[in-house]
């Protein structure tokens, strides 16, 4: 899954990456822009694509669905 951190003082956001990259990137953010803050903000989720693809199950349905086509067309 992919996170975005969103500054709390400020209209900063990450990048979408993983957990720690996006906590990494607000932590020099706030070290850089916001010192003395303690780092805030909201997290987001990516929920639309949260695994960047159709996963190996996905996969498997296509490759059974093939084989039945091709058991169907074979009689």
């Amino acid at each position: 899954m992919a996170y975005r951190y969103r500054c709390g003082e400020c209209g900063f956001k990450t990048s979408w990456g993983t957990e720690s990259q996006g906590e990494r990137a607000q932590i020099a953010h706030y070290t850089d822009r916001h010192p003395g803050l303690r780092p805030g903000g909201t997290v987001e989720a990516n929920t639309k694509n949260p695994e960047g693809g159709i996963g190996c199950l996905g996969i498997l349905a296509v490759l059974f669905l093939l084989f039945v086509l091709a058991a169907a067309c074979s009689r």
